[in-house]
């Protein structure tokens, strides 16, 4: 084309505005971060964000569990706890008690919720431990009925509201109480 020549039609290819095409994307976005921004809400408002540790969350989540049913095969959840050491209930002499337990729990699932309220279970581990006597857990049966004991305190501790079934057991995530160290001294 020439200098001084006004451009025709055949010249001039058709292409839409530059900035109708930054709008639409502008649009596009904004769009896409309401998606987002709706989606983190409804997760947020679903109650996933809870866990941050506090109790109402974990007692919430211990009453909405339903029972289930392990599926044959299915390897059992395990929870190791610190050592736990304690001075036991006197019979006329100092006597200690070193402890270390695992939890078998009906589920992995079970386990956040166990871990959030740690500080009371482990509180409530140790009163018990302290008061009971060396010569009450010399015993295959004085060990059994401790770890019958514990595990019923743990799972009141992680619903207070739970009560003993008619064999004196408390139903709840903790299935058994495992000593994998237990030395009296």
């Amino acid at each position: 084309m020439a200098k001084g020549t006004k451009p025709t039609d055949a010249d001039v290819v058709k292409t839409p505005h530059k900035g109708k095409k930054l709008l639409l994307i502008f649009i596009s976005l904004l769009l896409l971060l309401a998606l987002i921004g709706g989606a983190f809400a409804v997760w947020l408002f679903a109650g996933h964000a809870n866990a941050n540790g506090d109790e109402e969350y974990a007692e919430e989540t211990v009453k909405e569990k339903p029972a289930r049913k392990k599926e044959p095969g299915e390897l059992p959840a395990f929870v190791n706890l610190d050592t736990f050491t304690v001075n036991l209930a006197s019979e006329g002499g100092d006597q200690y008690l070193q402890v270390v337990l695992s939890l078998e729990l009906d589920d992995k699932a079970s386990e956040p919720m166990l871990k959030t309220l740690m500080p009371r279970i482990r509180n409530n581990i140790m009163l018990l431990l302290s008061s009971k006597k060396a010569s009450e857990l010399q015993s295959k049966e004085g060990k059994e009925e401790l770890a019958l004991a514990l595990r019923n305190e743990i799972n009141r501790a992680i619903d207070p509201a739970a009560r003993p079934d008619k064999k004196g057991i408390v139903d709840g995530p903790v299935e058994n109480v495992l000593f994998t160290s237990f030395i009296i001294q």
